[in-house]
């Protein structure tokens, strides 16, 4: 096994399962028989279009006689259908082996910087590893969105203002800017009302009168926000925050 070959050959399945070829050989052509291909390559077993030759290669090699043998060329499928029939320290033997070689295959194709001159076994062997690639960079990058929707999804009312002030932030910068600042707090506002069933514009006009009753300066009366005004009600609070957490994830703000 010093070269990268496209497939592995029964011969050296025999060397790492300890057995003799030729029963090797006879294993092999059981699974074939089993498998139930037919000259129109219809599988019984499957139904579907496939031949024992995506698994198996029928071949043949020289022994030390220089004679001509039969033998077979297993694929990577092939070694893994191989590989079920076999239990305990020889099975996991071969697994390893095989998974080996394959490996050496795939470190192969990465250090090759044109693909083009790859035998078709290894280009495939290729397009399987890049997608293997994407797949992960796509699961990672998935993963990635899993955490941040949880840590929107995870918001707590302890420190529900300041958390729900970072979500309206981006979900401002998504929808435009600074300029979008006062169109975003209305929607969520209003998105409140609707649900709770008040106005937090009558209630913090009233709040403004209480206070002016109370003596509190003009200044003091005008830097309350309907914010203010959530902040005294807990199902406020509690409406207000799924609110903003649903927007949050409408922009896909993570």
């Amino acid at each position: 096994m010093q070269t990268i070959e496209r497939t592995i050959t029964s011969n050296e399945v025999a060397e790492m399962v300890g057995r003799s070829h030729d029963n090797v050989l006879k294993d092999i052509r059981n699974i074939i028989k089993q498998i139930g291909d037919t000259k129109n390559g219809e599988s019984s077993i499957t139904g579907d279009v496939k031949t024992h030759e995506s698994y198996f290669i029928e071949s043949t090699y020289l022994n030390s006689q220089n004679k001509e043998l039969p033998n077979y060329m297993l694929t990577k499928k092939g070694c893994e259908l191989f590989s079920t029939r076999m239990t305990g320290a020889k099975g996991t033997q071969f697994a390893m082996g095989y998974i080996d070689r394959f490996n050496q295959m795939e470190n192969h194709i990465k250090q090759q910087s044109d693909t083009s001159n790859l035998s078709p076994e290894l280009q495939m062997f290729n397009g399987i590893f890049q997608s293997l690639v994407k797949q992960e960079q796509a699961t990672k990058q998935l993963e990635s969105k899993v955490d941040n929707i949880s840590d929107i999804v995870g918001v707590n009312y302890t420190n529900w203002r300041e958390e729900c002030n970072k979500l309206i932030n981006k979900v401002v910068n998504v929808r435009g800017g600074f300029d979008e600042h006062k169109n975003v707090r209305s929607e969520i506002h209003k998105e409140v009302d609707k649900r709770a069933g008040v106005s937090l514009s009558i209630r913090l006009t009233n709040k403004r009168r209480r206070m002016a009753d109370n003596g509190v300066s003009v200044s003091q009366r005008n830097k309350l926000s309907k914010t203010d005004v959530i902040a005294e009600d807990k199902k406020l609070i509690e409406i207000y925050t799924v609110v903003v957490k649903e927007l949050a994830i409408k922009y896909k703000v993570f």
